[in-house]
């Protein structure tokens, strides 16, 4: 096997190569949004209920948060409950709306040709208890997301919160595998993301965009979703940004994730009118809810 030195030079390199993407994006996604944001659609659910379903940021959505509105609170996951996208319907900018229905019906089949049929294997597979550390195993490795993002939303007092549950649960919580901080001390933290962070400083949602594998985003929430995967450390299990390990990894949380939700999302299929609608409109009355928490 062919070993490769990657030296100081490549890694700066690749840092560089990076952050200026992200400053391109985030140039992108600040103009794309004064411009959509200035003439918004005013387009409601087809119906209370299924407006009011909420997402999760897989485009699952639970059975009792396919019910009526006023339910739960997000986790640290975003899945997002009617309380918080609120009753009335959301002014959402939809433009490329043919782009979005063509990747969300193909994120659909990808769901029930790929992603069910494998995570009903895995559910099989590992017994409820042992996902559920691995849950608590990933929860614990992206608290530098929530760290950082707290601090850059102006709450030190979240960070310090989550900067100890980290330390909790890594040393006292066996590497993360157990929520200690919660479990044994009470201390519960603050879910905070870089498209959260971005809204906070006056970038505006733009507009709705589905992306194949990754669901429904806008491109301030892009530009988040690759700011966080940027400070999550199992990014870096190689020496690529992105490279079949990383994303091996990062499609596991997905499906053990998804192995505690099966059947959700075919909850929000059977009561919406239309499917595409229902998610949209979540997500987006989700996104503006987590900017006023």
């Amino acid at each position: 096997m062919e070993m490769r030195y990657v030296g100081p030079g490549r890694r700066k390199g690749d840092a560089r190569r990076m952050v200026a993407c992200l400053v391109v994006l985030l140039l992108i996604s600040f103009f794309l949004s004064a411009a959509w944001s200035a003439e918004p659609t005013d387009e409601a659910g087809p119906t209370p209920a299924a407006a009011g379903k909420p997402s999760d940021e897989y485009g699952n959505v639970t059975a009792e948060e396919a019910g009526a509105a006023g339910e739960k609170s997000p986790d640290a996951y975003g899945n997002v409950t009617a309380e918080q996208t609120g009753a009335e319907g959301a002014r959402i900018a939809d433009p490329v709306e043919p782009w979005n229905r063509a990747m969300y019906h193909f994120n659909d089949k990808l769901y029930f040709w790929v992603l069910k049929p494998v995570t009903k294997v895995y559910k099989r597979a590992l017994p409820e208890g042992f996902r559920g550390l691995i849950s608590n195993f990933y929860q614990n490795v992206k608290a530098p997301v929530r760290i950082v993002n707290n601090l850059l939303q102006g709450k030190p007092k979240y960070a310090g919160i989550e900067l100890g549950r980290f330390l909790l649960n890594s040393t006292v919580g066996v590497g993360g595998l157990r929520d200690c901080a919660t479990e044994c001390f009470g201390i519960k933290g603050r879910d905070a993301d870089f498209g959260q962070t971005l809204g906070r400083y006056g970038v505006g949602f733009g507009f709705y965009i589905v992306w194949p594998f990754l669901g429904p985003s806008s491109p301030r929430d892009t530009v988040g979703w690759v700011a966080d995967r940027a400070l999550t450390p199992t990014t870096y299990v190689t020496s690529q940004w992105i490279s079949p390990i990383s994303v091996g990894i990062y499609a596991h949380e997905k499906v053990n994730y998804l192995s505690f939700h099966i059947g959700d999302y075919e909850a929000l299929k059977a009561a919406a009118i239309d499917p595409y609608v229902a998610m949209r409109d979540a997500y987006v009355q989700y996104r503006e809810k987590a900017l006023q928490d």
